[in-house]
């Protein structure tokens, strides 16, 4: 898969210039698919005018209890483009959090395995890194869990936009 990871700042480089090179090396068989980082329902909607409807494999985006980005997740999934969340574990702050400790609790497993089952269950990719086998062990361990609809409704209330990766060439997200 080719992915470009963001969009072209303030679209400096157009984005049919970028797609169109992707949509040719697919075309030659160097890839099988492309893939879309960090854009928004506009660009999502751009990046399709360009490459047409079923191109584009996934969009990979921020997306952890704290910042459940629902448009944007919404909008992919009503296009056909599957999600792949993207720092689902917000740099540690969910094994802070007491609402995932009280739902890991009852599972008998980590605040860790009960987001990454949260991700899992709302039907989106993610790739948690780990340089440690114990805890590779354990991410995969999580997508055998199945949380309630109370459980997931509880963790629904945890989004407080808290975007975490947002550099000063971010596109203006949606709200």
């Amino acid at each position: 898969m080719l992915l470009i990871h963001w969009p072209s700042p303030n679209d400096e480089v157009p984005m049919a210039d970028y797609l169109t090179a992707l949509k040719e090396v697919k075309a030659e068989g160097k890839a099988c698919h492309i893939g879309i980082s960090n854009f928004t329902c506009e660009q999502v909607d751009e990046a399709i005018s360009i490459l047409g409807k079923g191109e584009i494999l996934t969009n990979q985006i921020e997306v952890h209890p704290f910042l459940q980005n629902r448009k944007l997740v919404e909008h992919c999934e009503h296009q056909g483009i599957q999600v792949t969340a993207f720092m689902p574990l917000a740099v540690g702050k969910v094994m802070e959090d007491p609402t995932l400790q009280k739902i890991a609790d009852a599972h008998g497993v980590t605040p860790t395995q009960i987001t990454l089952a949260w991700v899992n269950q709302r039907n989106m990719i993610t790739i948690p890194s780990s340089t440690k086998a114990r805890n590779i062990q354990s991410n995969i361990a999580a997508f055998d869990l199945v949380l309630s609809d109370s459980e997931m409704a509880d963790i629904a209330m945890l989004d407080r936009q808290e975007r975490i990766a947002n550099p000063d060439f971010a596109p203006a997200w949606d709200e």
